[in-house]
């Protein structure tokens, strides 16, 4: 038993060196769940390159280190619009905050469920 969990300590320690040392980091602003954010990200069609953007509120932040995913929730139209993106992925340009949401759980599952008004987040309060 003590010989597994060491190894497992070792696999963990390499991992965790491995994203250290060879994964690209990019100084993104600080954001949470219930934050309206802009993310700009590169997309290419054949030889063309193109810069979209998404905007929409954060739902979700998952995981740690460089394997954290972020999940943004957009209306488009009348049909709720879902977008998962890893905080590393090289096609991001740029992370924008538009709004900071004041929320009191850290996963908003619940807001996919209102409409209109009641689909308001508060914004955040700052001195």
């Amino acid at each position: 038993m003590l010989v597994w969990v060491t190894e497992k300590l070792k696999k963990m320690d390499l991992v965790k060196f491995v994203q250290d040392e060879f994964v690209e980091k990019k100084d993104f602003p600080k954001f949470s769940s219930g934050d309206t954010i802009t993310v700009y990200y590169e997309i290419r069609e054949g030889q063309k390159t193109r810069t979209q953007f998404f905007k929409g509120v954060v739902i979700q932040i998952k995981g740690s280190g460089s394997s954290k995913t972020f999940t943004i929730r957009k209306m488009s139209g009348t049909v709720g619009v879902e977008k998962i993106f890893p905080i590393n992925m090289p096609a991001i340009q740029k992370i924008e905050i538009n709004k900071r949401g004041s929320v009191r759980r850290a996963r908003i599952y619940y807001f996919r469920n209102l409409t209109g008004k009641k689909a308001r987040i508060k914004e955040k309060r700052t001195n």
